[in-house]
């Protein structure tokens, strides 16, 4: 029997407590992903975009266990965030201003051609409105800080707060790159206050 690989306990940045912020080294990731923008709980695009990662996603998971003997557990849905002004995340959460980039995990052995063959899979059968749009991309993020929230997206404003303006520059740090959620249930069928996700900025140190 194939033994099934959960990468959400062999990469360590998958972990994370809650009420604790964490310093980790994010390692290299390749990711399915498509980019929108404005609130995702009235954008039509950000439904689409989930519609057209998750066939794909599996898709290549068949594909990795029949062609290559090598299985493994689909990643959960996450999503890259930023606007002009990042305190739309922290005080006003005017959602209609910002942008995202939704992805799922992939290993590092999906290349470009399973990636392209899953694609024309999924287009034969029944290809959602945004396929086209999905991209294979791996993503450098490095140093980080993240926590685990537990409660609704709507009540992540005070935990980013205390990260991005006190653990973030009391240790020395700075944020780079974009905001980082990793959606460890699924919003579509859990309760908001039952909500278990990472929460994770990249830093680097100030400028010399």
């Amino acid at each position: 029997m194939t033994h099934k690989i959960d990468f959400k306990r062999e990469i360590d940045a998958y972990q994370a407590r809650n009420g604790r912020y964490e310093i980790v080294d994010v390692p290299d990731l390749r990711y399915l992903m498509i980019d929108g923008h404005g609130d995702p709980n009235t954008s039509s695009a950000f439904g689409q975009a989930i519609e057209a990662l998750y066939p794909l996603a599996y898709k290549l998971k068949f594909a990795s266990k029949q062609t290559l003997g090598r299985d493994y557990v689909v990643m959960p849905l996450e999503g890259l965030w930023w606007a002009e002004d990042m305190d739309t995340f922290t005080a006003s959460r005017d959602k209609s201003r910002w942008n995202w980039t939704l992805m799922i995990m992939v290993p590092d052995w999906t290349d470009e051609e399973m990636f392209v063959a899953a694609t024309e899979q999924v287009t034969a059968k029944n290809r959602p409105r945004r396929l086209h749009e999905v991209r294979l991309e791996t993503l450098s993020e490095g140093t980080c800080v993240q926590t685990l929230h537990v409660g609704s997206f709507d009540s992540e404003a005070e935990v980013l707060a205390r990260m991005h303006h006190d653990f973030i520059p009391r240790h020395g740090l700075r944020m780079v790159g974009k905001h980082h959620e990793i959606y460890l249930s699924d919003f579509r069928r859990t309760a908001p206050e039952r909500l278990r996700t990472i929460l994770r900025q990249p830093v680097t140190e100030p400028r010399t």
